[in-house]
């Protein structure tokens, strides 16, 4: 009866997963300290390319992509200038996903677990935690971007509840009480996409993405009759800097655009463990990274530019600009539209990541979607908007977040194309024993831990000392010396394998 009892509730925790009973394969000889339904290898992978571009179109299109786009075009570089550092910087990203894709996607497992092969069975909860503890942050700042659009909605058909959007008026701990009424509605909507698992969070995923483009494109073409096609400028700000002393700006705006994706671009392993090959994740990260990106990113400053003629200032987040059309039915359907993006957003870069994380510190007592959970519940704790509501949160965060997953990117690539040439012991990932090939000293591997601390640290010191010389212009490098930095010193103290 107990082994019954048991076994259904195993169908109910892979069923929650979205994926039908036995997508993950657990072996008899597997730890059940190290293993559950949703962290074991994939039985079968479905995933094709429209599906990785749709993930890429739903970690793209949010509010945050469209202020962090704008915000490279008024910089004081000219347009083609951007231009440039956008291309150059998503492909670096590009570049990147693919790397860490292969891992995944060839042995089925996801982030936290192909990690055991470089940081150990019991390491690799070390970047699990780091990586999902920055996700719980964003994922409550996200929650919160998405919750603004949605007040918008609320005031314009109810404009008699203006008194409870004022913080002053009717506020608690920084936020007002219509504000606490849609985070909450919104944090719930979220959770309950979650709640179904990976297969409706991908049928999700697969509509937000193209639902974007159709209001974007939708807004732009009413600005355009508003304002003329001659009122289009690809400029949003004065040019500034001209020859050499432009470079210094686009290799921050490169940077800028590698560490806004560094996030997701590290745990990218979660999502191409369902692919049906590696060559249908490369198609789909070539069309939702530099393609769409480039377009996104033309689209959000020509609908930019256009504001001003049309409402006689610059109006940098797309919402306020949906805001301001002369029709209900447009901001409501503009407003809900960026909404349930950014909710997609969420779903994909900041919920998935932890409930695989947290799952892998304790995977008998933390279910994926528990994991999640977990993250779901932190994320009001930090109470986001006084975070975001800080002028400087979005490139401090951006650079302290790249400080500490640079490195975890560094060691992960050394070891599996360099130390292992990419030969990994799926098995092995899912033994406690003291033989076996990932089990180090005691679970541990200590040069990678060393490889991220000194990576981390070293990278962080211009974040955090911004009054030092030069600080705050290697701040914004700090995922590249992070991930340099991990790199080179695991692969200077890792053994290579017998």
């Amino acid at each position: 009866m107990a082994d019954t009892l048991s076994s259904k509730a195993h169908e109910d925790l892979v069923e929650a997963a979205g994926m039908p009973v036995g997508s993950g394969v657990i072996k008899p000889d597997y730890d059940p300290r190290l293993t559950n339904e949703d962290l074991a290898p994939l039985r079968k992978q479905t995933w094709g390319s429209y599906n990785i571009f749709a993930f890429w179109m739903s970690d793209v299109h949010s509010v945050g992509g469209y202020v962090t786009a704008g915000s490279l075009f008024a910089l004081g570089l000219s347009s083609w200038q951007v231009l440039v550092s956008l291309v150059v910087g998503i492909t670096i990203v590009y570049f990147f996903c693919n790397l860490v894709a292969k891992p995944s996607q060839v042995t089925g497992v996801p982030y936290p677990v192909i990690n055991r092969a470089a940081f150990g069975v019991l390491g690799a909860n070390v970047p699990a935690i780091i990586r999902g503890s920055i996700a719980v942050a964003w994922y409550g700042i996200q929650t919160y971007l998405a919750s603004a659009a949605l007040d918008v909605v609320v005031l314009k058909i109810w404009p008699g509840l203006a008194p409870w959007a004022d913080v002053d008026q009717h506020g608690f701990l920084g936020l007002p009480a219509l504000g606490w009424c849609t985070y909450a509605l919104l944090w719930v909507l979220q959770a309950a996409v979650f709640w179904t698992g990976m297969e409706a969070i991908r049928k999700f995923i697969d509509f937000c993405g193209p639902a974007v483009y159709v209001v974007m494109f939708a807004l732009t073409g009413y600005l355009i009759a508003k304002a003329g096609w001659g009122a289009i400028d690809l400029n949003l700000g004065e040019v500034k800097y001209h020859g050499l002393d432009a470079i210094p700006i686009m290799l921050g705006a490169i940077a800028l655009v590698v560490s806004y994706f560094s996030g997701p671009m590290l745990n990218f392993g979660d999502f191409s463990r369902y692919g049906r090959s590696f060559s249908a994740v490369k198609r789909g990260n070539l069309l939702g990274l530099p393609v769409n990106f480039l377009m996104f990113s033309i689209l959000t400053v020509v609908t930019a530019s256009l504001t001003i003629p049309v409402f006689g200032e610059l109006i940098t987040d797309p919402v306020a600009t949906v805001a301001r059309i002369d029709s209900t039915f447009a901001i409501v359907l503009g407003a809900l539209t960026f909404t349930i993006a950014t909710i997609g957003i969420n779903i994909v870069a900041n919920f998935i990541s932890p409930a695989f994380d947290f799952s892998n510190v304790s995977p008998q007592r933390i279910s994926w979607r528990a994991g999640g959970m977990i993250a779901a519940v932190g994320s009001v704790l930090i109470t986001p908007w006084n975070l975001y509501n800080n002028p400087d949160v979005i490139h401090y965060t951006l650079e302290t977040l790249g400080a500490f997953i640079g490195p975890l990117f560094g060691v992960l690539i050394a070891d599996y194309y360099l130390i292992r040439r990419q030969v990994v012991d799926v098995d092995a990932m899912f033994t406690m024993s003291p033989e076996g090939r990932y089990h180090y000293r005691k679970g541990y591997h200590p040069p990678a831990i060393l490889a991220t601390a000194i990576g981390a640290v070293v990278a962080v010191i211009p974040v955090l000392w911004t009054g030092g010389p030069h600080m705050h212009t290697i701040a914004q490098y700090s995922w590249f010396i992070g991930c340099g930095l991990g790199f080179l010193v695991y692969l200077g103290t890792a053994r290579k394998p017998d």
